[in-house]
């Protein structure tokens, strides 16, 4: 991967793994960021409110840098962290999966629970479709009308993406950038008369 590109997955996946009678439900969504996070959980929990067991793993950003494993009851280190090992064993990030058990009365030890936890989130990632993201930066141009051609020439040489535009007594127009050719992008712009920038602080990405 480039330093704005990274591996995600495309849309939310399923699993499944049964052993002694528990059954593992593993489900896999593409998350953009924490509050996505706790949304799915909250939606999890609901629907499979009956569950004993709710035990999940993320990884943000570009590298993963931010993650999180949660083994929800189960003996330490025997849900999360295996689940997770599953997301970063495939270079995924900005993935959430989150693996519900029923149990079914019979005991599995932490091996066990090891193997079941592992092995539905992998089904879920095996059902999923990955792709590549591409990390964006937003970015709002205000000018006045004599610029218009100038900065439409830049944002299509750019291949920007416009996502909002007002043409009033001045202009404004709101564009998403790859991450790599933002800071030249910028300096282009700001180099032509009456032009101003500015740079959204999140990251985006596609």
């Amino acid at each position: 991967m480039t330093g704005d590109t990274y591996l995600t997955i495309a849309e939310k996946s399923e699993g499944l793994y049964k052993e002694k009678g528990s059954k593992f439900i593993a489900l896999a969504f593409p998350v953009r960021n924490e509050d996505e996070v706790k949304r799915y959980l909250d939606e999890v929990k609901k629907q499979y409110y009956d569950a004993r067991h709710h035990c999940y793993a993320y990884a943000l950003g570009i590298d993963g840098e931010v993650y999180r494993a949660n083994d929800d009851g189960e003996p330490n280190h025997s849900a999360g962290d295996p689940i997770l090992g599953q997301i970063r064993s495939k270079n995924l990030t900005h993935v959430l999966i989150i693996v519900v058990r029923y149990f079914g009365g019979t005991k599995l030890g932490v091996g066990g629970l090891i193997t079941a936890y592992k092995t539905a989130a992998s089904e879920a990632l095996v059902h999923s479709s990955i792709v590549t993201a591409i990390v964006k930066r937003e970015v709002e141009i205000k000018f006045e009308y004599l610029s218009m051609n100038d900065v439409m020439r830049m944002i299509k040489e750019t291949d920007a993406e416009i996502k909002a535009q007002e043409f009033d007594n001045s202009c404004r127009i709101v564009v998403e950038v790859r991450l790599a050719i933002v800071e030249e992008f910028v300096e282009k712009l700001l180099a032509l008369e009456n032009v101003y920038v500015s740079i959204q602080d999140g990251l985006n990405s596609l």
